[in-house]
C-alpha cells in the first residue's frame, strides 16, 4: 500500500533550492545563452555610451555564454578523442578577442551556444518514451499462495505463480486463466478496440486491461520477458539509430574542424616564410581566417528554418519535434497506417438497430440504454450514446442488473426481463426465429451485433462499427497525390482490414499484425521505398513508431505513443500530414539553399583573405551578413 506522503516545513521559512536546482537542471543551458547575449548587447550598448570599463562585458559574455558548448566540446574530444564545431567556435571567439574583435566573437558564441540548447530540447524529447511506456507497466501483483493473498513486486513474479486479478486492473504479466472469466481491452497490444473475452485456458497478456471479472492467473513468463517488455526493448532499440543525414553531419562536423584548425595552424607561420609577409599580418590573416571560417552561418542556415517551420506547424495542428524530423519527412516515399483510433476513431458506435418488440423504438432504445448504462463496456456506453442522441434524455430505471463477462448483460425494466450481448448469450431457436422474420437484414463482416432478448424471444439487435474518420479518404487521396504509397497495418482479420481498405482508399493493407509483426513490416517498408513514416496512437504501435524514419502520433492518443513520435496531429486530422509533407520538402529547399550559400561564402572570403584583400571588419561584415541573410530566408517558412 502507498504511503500518504508527508509535507515538511521549511525552517526560518528559507525558500527551498530544490526547485531552483531543478530549473536548472531543465533549463540552465538556454539561460546561459540568453544571459550571454544580453552581455553582449549591454557591452555594445554601454560601448556607444563611452561607458567606462564596459569591455569588462565581453569576457562574462564569453564566460556564460559559452560555458556549456566549451564543456561539451572538451568532454566530447577526450571521450572520442576527435575534435569537434563546439572547439571550432570557442577557438574563433578567443581568436577574435586576441585581434580585439571582442563583439565578433561574443555573437558567434551567443548565436552557437542558443542553437545547441534549442537542440537539446528538441532531443529531450524521446527520453520521456520509455517512461510514459513503463508507467502502463503494473509495479505490484496479487501473488496467490496456500489460499493468500499477498502484493509482490511485478519483478519478482515467476513462471508457474498464482495471481488474482480484479476488474479495472491492468495484468501484469503474462499467464493463463486457470478460474474465473471476464472481458479484457487488449488495445494496448493488438489496437482491436472492442474487448476478447477470456475464460479458463485462454491466455492473458501483460499490459492489457481487465474489465469486469475476477480472475486467477497462472503465470507463464517472467516480466522481463513478456511482450510488454519486448516493446519497450524494441522502442529503445530503435530510438539509438541515428538517421543517415546525421551520420553524415557527424562525419562533416569532424573533417571541416580539422582542416579548418590545421589551416589556422599554418596560417600563423607559413605565410611569413614563404610569402615574406610580417609576422603581425601573418597572425592577423590567420586570425581573420579562424574568424571567417567559423561555421556561424552553417549553423544559422538550419536553425531558423527549422524554428519557423515548427512555429508555423504549431499553428496548423501539427506538433513538430525536430529539424531532423521535417527532414526525413520530406524524403517519405510511403507511410503505413495503424487502423484503430488512425484512419477509424477507435470507438465502436452504433450504425444501425432493428426493434422486433411491441415498443416503439423511442422506448425500446431507452430500455435497453437503462440496462447497459450499469456496465463498462464500451459496446454498452455506445449503445447509451447511440440513444441519448435518437431517444428520450431520461431513462427508466434497470433493476436486477447482472454482468456476465464476455457475454452481455441482464437487468429488467417494469418487471420485464432483457438479455442484451453476443449471439452466444441467445438460443439457437430464437435466433433462426429472428433471422427469419428479418430476411431483409444482411449483416456487414466487419461490424459487431449484439442482440436483445426478453421473454424467451430476440427482439432487436444491434450493429456497432469502428467508423474510419471524416478525414481519412480525403487525406488518404492528398498523400497519394504526392506520390506516396499508403499502407494500412492492423492487429484485425483479413476481411476487416479489406473493409477499411475500401472505405478509406489505401493502397494495401497487411493484417493480424502484433507489435512486433509491425516493427518487421516497417523495416521491410523501409528496405523497398527507403524512407517511410508510420501514424499511430497507442502502446501497439510504439516500436513501429520509433523503427520508422518519421513517427506520426494522433493527438488523442496513449502518452507512449505520443512521447515516442517525432510529429503529433494535435486535432487528430488526417488531412494534416500531407501539409506537413509539402512544409518538409519547402524546409528542405531552403535548408539546402541556406547551407550551399553559407559554404559558399565561407569559401570567397577565405580566399579573399588569403589575397590580403579582406580585413577584419569586412571579413566581420561578410560572415555576419551571410548569417543574417541565412536567418531572415529561413524566417520566410513563418508563412508556411
Amino acid at each position: 500500500m502507498m504511503q500518504e506522503a508527508k509535507l515538511a516545513q521549511l525552517p526560518n521559512g528559507r525558500p527551498s533550492f530544490t526547485h531552483i536546482n531543478e530549473l536548472w537542471k531543465k533549463h540552465g543551458e538556454l539561460i546561459a545563452a540568453l544571459s550571454g547575449g544580453l552581455l553582449t548587447l549591454a557591452a555594445y550598448v554601454l560601448g556607444l555610451m563611452a561607458v567606462p570599463f564596459c569591455w569588462i562585458l565581453y569576457p562574462a559574455a564569453y564566460l556564460i555564454g559559452g560555458y556549456f558548448k566549451a564543456r561539451e566540446g572538451i568532454s566530447e574530444t577526450i571521450k572520442t578523442r576527435q575534435l569537434n564545431v563546439e572547439l571550432l567556435m570557442v577557438t574563433a571567439a578567443i581568436g577574435a578577442a586576441c585581434i580585439g574583435h571582442w563583439l565578433e566573437g561574443a555573437i558567434l558564441i551567443f548565436i552557437f551556444a542558443l542553437s545547441g540548447a534549442l537542440e537539446t530540447y528538441s532531443t529531450a524529447k524521446s527520453t520521456n518514451a520509455l517512461s510514459a511506456l513503463m508507467n502502463l507497466q503494473p509495479e505490484v501483483a496479487r501473488l496467490v499462495s496456500n489460499n493468500q493473498e499477498t502484493m509482490i513486486s511485478v519483478t519478482k513474479i515467476q513462471p508457474g505463480d498464482t495471481i488474482h486479478i480484479q476488474p479495472g486492473e491492468r495484468i501484469p504479466a503474462d499467464g493463463i486463466v486457470i478460474n474465473g472469466e471476464t472481458s479484457v481491452n487488449e488495445a494496448t497490444m493488438t489496437g482491436e478496440s472492442i474487448p476478447v473475452y477470456k475464460k479458463i485456458g485462454e491466455a492473458l497478456m501483460a499490459g492489457t486491461m481487465n474489465i469486469d471479472g475476477s480472475v486467477y492467473v497462472r503465470v507463464t513468463k517472467k516480466s522481463g520477458d513478456s511482450l510488454f517488455s519486448k516493446i519497450l526493448e524494441l522502442v529503445q532499440s530503435a530510438q539509438k539509430e541515428k538517421a543517415p543525414t546525421q551520420l553524415f553531419i557527424d562525419r562533416f562536423e569532424r573533417t571541416y574542424v580539422k582542416i579548418v584548425l590545421l589551416t589556422t595552424g599554418l596560417m600563423l607561420f607559413a605565410p611569413h616564410f614563404l610569402f615574406g609577409w610580417s609576422w603581425s599580418e601573418t597572425i592577423y590573416r590567420a586570425m581573420v581566417l579562424l574568424v571567417v571560417a567559423s561555421p556561424c552561418a552553417l549553423v544559422a542556415s538550419t536553425t531558423p528554418a527549422v524554428l519557423s517551420s515548427v512555429a508555423y506547424g504549431a499553428r496548423r495542428g501539427i506538433l513538430i519535434k525536430g529539424g531532423v524530423h521535417l527532414e526525413q519527412l520530406a524524403m517519405i516515399k510511403a507511410i503505413a497506417f495503424d487502423k484503430t483510433g488512425t484512419i477509424t476513431k477507435g470507438n465502436p458506435e452504433v450504425v444501425r438497430f432493428m426493434n422486433s418488440s411491441s415498443l416503439d423504438d423511442s422506448t425500446f432504445l431507452s430500455h435497453v440504454a437503462a440496462i447497459e448504462n450499469q456496465s463498462s463496456h464500451p459496446l454498452g456506453k455506445a449503445i447509451v450514446t447511440f440513444t441519448a442522441n435518437h431517444s428520450a434524455p431520461v431513462l427508466p430505471i434497470a433493476d436486477s442488473i447482472k454482468v456476465k463477462p464476455g457475454f452481455g448483460v441482464i437487468g429488467r425494466i417494469n418487471q420485464v426481463e432483457y438479455m442484451i450481448g453476443k449471439e452466444q448469450m441467445m438460443g439457437d431457436a430464437a435466433l433462426q426465429q429472428f433471422r427469419k422474420e428479418n430476411p431483409s437484414y444482411n449483416s456487414d463482416e466487419s461490424e459487431t451485433l449484439v442482440y436483445v432478448a426478453s421473454g424467451g424471444k430476440v427482439v432487436g439487435m444491434f450493429s456497432l462499427k469502428d467508423q474510419i474518420r471524416d478525414s481519412a479518404a480525403a487525406a488518404i487521396r492528398s498523400l497519394q497525390e504526392l506520390g506516396i504509397e499508403t499502407v494500412m497495418l492492423t492487429g484485425d482479420n483479413e476481411k476487416t482490414a479489406s473493409s477499411i481498405q475500401k472505405e478509406s482508399g489505401v493502397s494495401s493493407y497487411i493484417a493480424n499484425c502484433l507489435p512486433e509483426n509491425k516493427v518487421v513490416e516497417i523495416k521491410k517498408l523501409n528496405q523497398k521505398y527507403g524512407h517511410v513514416a508510420m501514424v499511430g496512437d497507442g502502446i501497439n504501435d510504439t516500436p513501429a513508431l520509433a523503427q520508422a524514419s518519421v513517427g506520426l502520433a494522433m493527438g488523442a492518443g496513449n502518452d507512449a505513443a505520443l512521447e515516442t513520435a517525432d510529429i503529433v496531429l494535435m486535432k487528430n486530422d488526417l488531412s494534416k500530414i500531407a501539409e506537413a509533407v509539402r512544409l518538409s520538402k519547402k524546409m528542405s529547399r531552403i535548408v539546402k539553399t541556406n547551407i550551399v550559400f553559407a559554404m559558399a561564402m565561407i569559401a570567397f572570403l577565405i580566399a579573399v583573405n588569403f589575397l590580403q584583400f579582406l580585413t577584419m571588419p569586412f571579413g566581420v561584415v561578410g560572415h555576419e551578413g551571410s548569417t543574417i541573410l541565412v536567418i531572415l530566408n529561413g524566417l520566410r517558412l513563418l508563412r508556411g
